[in-house]
């Protein structure tokens, strides 16, 4: 395994831990639709969270957060709605991201919860076709 993916498992690894001890019930792992992925799936109190984990080793050229851009936002919805979809389930949900930055422990963990709702996908998709249509 490459070096930055053994880096990344052992943040999903933090992030797994973190989420446990608060509570979450941890559902699946690196769940896969196609060719999309969601790092981590849960539940906290009846509302399915879809969890994306981001780990870097320094926030010196950009936050960790900020990969988590519009683009990534759509492949996360994507596979988040044939989650719901396969398991026939229309429980609550919500999007977090959990960045895990450092060399080593103790690391720098941030919990952002409900980071982006589904609506505001949508209304990014008709601007940009709007957009693209000129």
């Amino acid at each position: 395994m490459a070096e930055h993916n053994a880096f990344g498992r052992l943040g999903e690894d933090e992030a797994a831990l973190y989420l446990t001890s608060i509570g979450y019930t941890l559902l699946e792992r690196n769940w896969r639709y196609g060719h999309e992925e969601i790092d981590l799936i849960a539940d906290d109190f009846g509302e399915v969270v879809f969890v994306e984990v981001k780990t870097r080793r320094s926030e010196r050229l950009a936050t960790a957060l900020g990969d988590v851009d519009r683009f990534k936002q759509m492949h996360l919805m994507s596979a988040a709605y044939a989650y719901l979809s396969r398991y026939n389930v229309r429980p609550a949900f919500r999007f977090d991201v959990v960045t895990i930055v450092g060399e080593q422990p103790p690391y720098h963990l941030k919990h952002y919860v409900n980071v982006f709702t589904p609506w505001g996908i949508q209304a990014w998709r008709r601007e940009h076709h709007r957009l693209n249509r000129k």
